[in-house]
């Protein structure tokens, strides 16, 4: 396979980059990435992956477009409103780049399809809005062997980190249960566009085998001062998922 005359115009400005080049843009054309969340941090990873030409990308998101959702999920625009969040979301990204195969599901992850789902991509990024598809995501994608971002927002700050399974710490090391139910605050909208692309970042390093992952360390961005931190994490021995003697070897709810 060779880039076409127009692929090597559209995407000039990566194969002009160091460890890039027309073999690492045919690597991502022939790559794969499932997003789950198409909100405020799936938003502005789906556009930048469509964007940067990873072939085929795979998106979930059970939920349908809502007034209150646009002041930060910039893959939705105000006719989009009622609307399923993955029909926008395709229609965006075909949009930027008609190289991209997009699939899409319309409904959310569940212990019944999880582990064959990411088991079908190469990389996961983990952009949902609750605790338990975080949870859900990390537990399958230890299961299926696949390598994921994780991300996560809260008012004026997110964090995110790169977990390898079987090698580096996993979320549930520095994560181990969920948070009541009840814990729900307001974000400010520009910052999971921040650590969204952050996550493309990841993926697309993590698929062309370059740079240096968000493993084994948690990276906290606070957009009130616009200093960030980066956390240092362990695997943990005696985690239930990752650790010597594992107690979650399946999905269940």
């Amino acid at each position: 396979m060779a880039l076409s005359s127009e692929q090597k115009e559209r995407y000039k400005r990566n194969i002009m980059l160091p460890g890039v080049g027309d073999k690492g843009q045919l690597t991502l054309l022939e790559s794969s990435v499932l997003i789950v969340g198409v909100g405020g941090l799936g938003s502005p990873a789906a556009l930048y992956l469509a964007a940067a030409g990873v072939g085929r990308v795979g998106i979930i998101d059970g939920d349908r477009v809502d007034i209150s959702n646009l002041q930060r999920q910039i893959l939705h625009s105000t006719g989009d409103i009622g609307h399923r969040k993955t029909e926008s979301a395709a229609e965006r990204m075909r949009a930027i780049n008609p190289d991209v195969e997009v699939w899409t599901c319309s409904s959310n992850l569940s212990v019944d399809n999880a582990v064959a789902i990411v088991g079908d991509y190469d990389f996961v990024i983990e952009s949902t809005d609750n605790f338990k598809g975080k949870f859900l995501v990390a537990d399958a994608c230890h299961l299926a062997q696949r390598a994921y971002s994780h991300a996560g927002i809260t008012e004026f700050s997110g964090q995110t980190m790169t977990v390898i399974p079987g090698k580096t710490a996993c979320y549930r090391c520095v994560f181990q249960e969920p948070p009541p139910p009840s814990f729900v605050t307001g974000v400010m909208g520009v910052t999971p566009g921040v650590i969204g692309t952050i996550q493309a970042t990841e993926a697309i390093k993590f698929l062309l085998g370059i740079g240096e992952l968000l493993t084994d360390r948690l990276f906290v961005y606070d957009s009130l001062s616009l200093r960030p931190r980066t956390v240092p994490v362990e695997r943990d021995r005696r985690c239930r998922l990752c650790g010597d003697l594992p107690t979650i070897t399946k999905l269940k709810e």
